[in-house]
C-alpha cells in the first residue's frame, strides 16, 4: 500500500527554503522603503490584503472555499491579534535599528516557543533546551548591548515581536489540530486586511500609494506569500532538523543587505551575539531531534 505522505526531498526542500529566505530578506527591504510614506498600520493593511485576495483566488481556482469555515474562530482571533502585534513591532524595529539587528533578535522566536510550550503543552525542557535559552538570551545581550537606564525603542520592538511570533506559532500549533492551513491562512489574512484597515484609520489620516510606494508594497504583499508558501513546502519534503538551519541564511544575507543599500555598521557584537543565538537554535533543533 502507498503512504500519503510526501518522499523525503532534501535537496527539493533545500531550495524551496533558500526561496523562503530571498523572499523574508526581500519583504525587510521592501518595508524599509514602504516606511519612507506609510505607517506599519497601512503596510500592515496592504500586505494582508494583497495575500488575502491571493489566498481567496487559491480557494476558489482549486474549488476549496469550503475550507473557509472554522469551528475556533476566537482561536483565529487570539492568534491574530499575536501575529498582527508582532509583525507591526517587527516593522517599526526595521526603522529604528539595523535590520540584521532586528533579525538577530527576531531569531529567539524559537527560545521564547520553547519556553512558552512547557507552560501551555505541559512539554518538557530538558537540560540541553535549557542550555539552548541560556546561551539564546546571552546573546541578546550581546547583539543589544543595552543600556538598563536607557533602553533602545528599535530593540524592545524587535524583542516583542519575537515573543509575538512565538505567540503565534503555539496558536498554530492547537489550530492545525483540527484545522487546515488554508483555512488557518484565510483568517489570517481576512482579520489582519480588517485590523490593519481600523488602526490606519485611526488618526484620520491616510495616505494612499503613490508610483514610489506602491511598488513596494506589492512586493511585501506578494514576498509575504511566498515566503510562507516556500516554508510549508520545504516542511512537507524533509524534515525541520534538515532544512530550518537554511533558515540561518537569512542573518548574514540582510547584514549584506543592510551594509550595501543602507551603510548599516558591521559591529563584533551583532557578529558574536548573531552567532550565540543562531547556536542556541541548533542547540534546540539537536533537542528536538533527540526527542523525536
Amino acid at each position: 500500500m502507498q503512504s500519503n505522505r510526501p518522499a523525503n526531498r532534501p535537496l527539493v526542500a533545500g531550495l524551496f527554503m533558500f526561496g523562503s529566505v530571498l523572499a523574508f530578506t526581500t519583504m525587510a527591504i521592501a518595508s524599509r522603503e514602504a516606511s519612507r510614506a506609510h505607517d506599519t498600520f497601512e503596510i500592515m493593511f496592504w500586505r494582508s490584503l494583497i495575500g488575502f485576495v491571493l489566498v481567496l483566488g487559491f480557494m476558489i481556482s482549486t474549488k476549496r472555499l469550503a475550507e473557509a469555515k472554522t469551528r475556533h474562530p476566537g482561536q483565529h482571533l487570539v492568534r491574530n491579534l499575536f501575529h498582527f502585534t508582532g509583525q507591526n513591532l517587527w516593522l517599526w524595529a526595521l526603522t529604528l535599528i539595523p535590520m540584521a539587528q532586528v533579525f538577530a533578535i527576531e531569531f529567539t522566536s524559537p527560545l521564547w516557543v520553547m519556553l512558552l510550550a512547557p507552560l501551555l503543552f505541559g512539554e518538557k525542557l530538558s537540560a540541553l533546551r535549557a542550555l539552548a535559552a541560556g546561551v539564546g538570551f546571552a546573546g541578546i545581550l550581546v547583539v543589544a548591548q543595552p543600556d538598563f537606564g536607557h533602553i533602545e525603542p528599535g530593540v524592545l520592538a524587535a524583542l516583542g515581536a519575537a515573543v509575538g511570533f512565538a505567540s503565534t506559532l503555539l496558536m498554530t500549533k492547537m489550530l492545525t489540530r483540527e484545522e487546515t492551513v488554508l483555512t488557518i491562512m484565510f483568517w489570517l489574512t481576512l482579520m489582519q486586511t480588517g485590523f490593519g484597515l481600523v488602526m490606519a484609520l485611526r488618526d484620520g489620516q491616510w495616505v494612499l500609494p503613490d508610483a514610489t510606494s506602491a511598488p513596494w508594497l506589492l512586493v511585501i504583499g506578494l514576498c509575504g506569500v511566498l515566503a510562507h508558501m516556500c516554508l510549508t513546502t520545504a516542511l512537507r519534503m524533509a524534515p525541520a532538523a534538515q532544512i530550518m538551519p537554511i533558515d540561518f541564511l537569512r542573518l548574514p544575507l540582510v547584514t549584506l543587505a543592510g551594509i550595501a543599500f543602507y551603510n548599516e555598521p558591521l559591529t563584533w557584537p551583532l557578529v558574536i551575539g548573531g552567532a550565540m543565538i543562531l547556536s542556541a537554535n541548533w542547540l534546540n533543533l539537536r533537542a528536538s531531534v533527540q526527542r523525536a
